[in-house]
């Protein structure tokens, strides 16, 4: 099967549809290795993979960021049948408590970093040429003790993975620091092998050390159960540390803690896109679920693409995919509650001294009992948005900000989801926000 870039047209990469984009073709040439005899009674099977990707790169894919990814603070207690943590240090002014979780030694600590941008040219424009900024980003993350990086097997089609992997090489402190990824749950990976040989490659490039966390980074239209038996034999055979998933809704998540725990093993995780301006797992009751279950949420775009930084506005929209998105916010019904929304961000940051409306934006993500994972390509957005944790919103901030949050529009839709909603053969509902 030849496909090239226009079988994916429109491209709309609100987000993580250029990563999407570069890689499928790529992921599919090695899956076509192993299916080229498929006969015709498959060709369905071939149609709906084309029809299923092309959703996934050419719709509203501000959905799909991973970026991750991202853990529930200290401060959220564990259900008794849950991991258990321990502090392994006070919070100071520059060094953030740690978390051990038994159920696989991870160290977790409250903020992560995205690294979606390192090695991603399509979408972020990476240039190798920078690396050494990316390494300064990691060694301060290091450096505060926050060293828990989020990316994923489609991030720069393996490159994130392997910068990071010589980042740790060079620290000569491999155990401080914890690296999350992902398994890309394409419609021709339908087996468990297909999730433990993505994983063994995954630790390939990570350098041969077991995986801290690795997730199921998007719902599939099928073979979901077999997903999760994938993630329990990598489990068992020592490739990871722990396992978790990524944009499941609330029924997903409980049928994959449900399947896991049979084989005796804590679901750890649940990366979702939330912040501000992105509320539904609040309102729908995503949170709550995986706090019953004990499974911790890790925040992705905290930031929302940017728009909570209080850089653009109605004359400085951002440029590429983003720019739609952004003149949703700034104009029509959006832009007053918008606007003051920005308002009572920067009277809580005017509050707290040299605090951003960034610092903010993470800040309330953290007073939900989630851990953000920003993403961070220099050493000014990671001292930034890691010095968050230098001080708390109050109870009076939360409301605050909520009430304000509350009353903008949202600017996309969880309908529009280019993400499966629905497991075709057990009917079971997949994404829900």
């Amino acid at each position: 099967m030849v496909l090239s870039v226009t079988s994916f047209a429109p491209i709309i990469p609100l987000q993580r549809s250029a990563i999407l984009a570069q890689s499928l073709l790529q992921v599919w040439m090695a899956d076509e290795k192993e299916h080229k005899n498929l006969s015709s009674a498959n060709k369905s099977r071939r149609e709906v993979f084309v029809e299923s990707t092309s959703k996934i790169v050419g719709g509203v894919a501000s959905l799909s960021i991973l970026e991750q990814t991202g853990f529930n603070q200290a401060a959220i207690a564990f259900s008794p049948n849950a991991l258990s943590y321990s502090s392994l240090s006070t919070s100071t002014a520059n060094t953030a408590p740690l978390q051990t979780f038994s159920g696989g030694n991870v160290v977790m600590p409250p903020m992560g970093l995205g690294t979606w941008a390192w090695g991603d040219s399509l979408f972020w424009g990476y240039d190798p040429r920078l690396d050494n900024e990316l390494k300064e980003v990691f060694d301060y993350a290091l450096e505060r003790k926050i060293a828990f990086f989020d990316t994923a097997e489609l991030y720069g089609i393996g490159r994130s993975e392997k910068l990071l992997a010589e980042f740790r090489d060079a620290s000569g402190r491999s155990n401080e620091v914890s690296i999350a990824t992902k398994f890309a749950a394409f419609p021709t990976r339908t087996k468990a092998k297909d999730v433990v040989d993505a994983c063994k490659a995954s630790v390939k490039r990570l350098g041969g050390k077991p995986i801290d966390l690795y997730q199921v980074h998007f719902p599939n239209a099928w073979s979901n159960a077999e997903y999760w038996d994938g993630l329990a034999d990598a489990y068992d055979m020592g490739l990871v540390k722990s396992v978790g998933v990524s944009n499941y809704g609330v029924d997903a998540v409980r049928a994959a803690h449900s399947a896991l725990k049979a084989r005796g093993i804590q679901l750890a995780t649940n990366q979702i896109q939330l912040s501000l301006l992105y509320r539904f797992p609040i309102d729908n009751g995503l949170l709550r679920t995986c706090d019953e279950l004990g499974v911790k949420v890790l925040a992705y775009s905290p930031l929302c693409l940017g728009f909570l930084t209080g850089k653009y506005n109605k004359g400085n929209l951002p440029s590429g995919p983003r720019k739609a998105a952004a003149k949703k916010l700034f104009e029509g019904e959006s832009d007053v509650a918008f606007s003051n929304l920005i308002s009572v961000m920067q009277t809580i940051a005017d509050k707290n001294k040299d605090a951003s409306l960034s610092q903010v934006a993470l800040n309330w993500t953290r007073a939900k009992g989630t851990i953000p994972i920003p993403g961070a390509r220099n050493l000014r957005q990671a001292k930034q948005n890691l010095d968050a944790l230098n001080w708390n919103l109050t109870e009076d901030d939360v409301r605050a900000l909520d009430q304000a949050s509350i009353a903008v529009p949202p600017y996309i839709d969880p309908a529009k989801s280019p993400f499966a909603k629905k497991d075709i053969r057990t009917g079971l509902v997949m994404f829900d926000s």
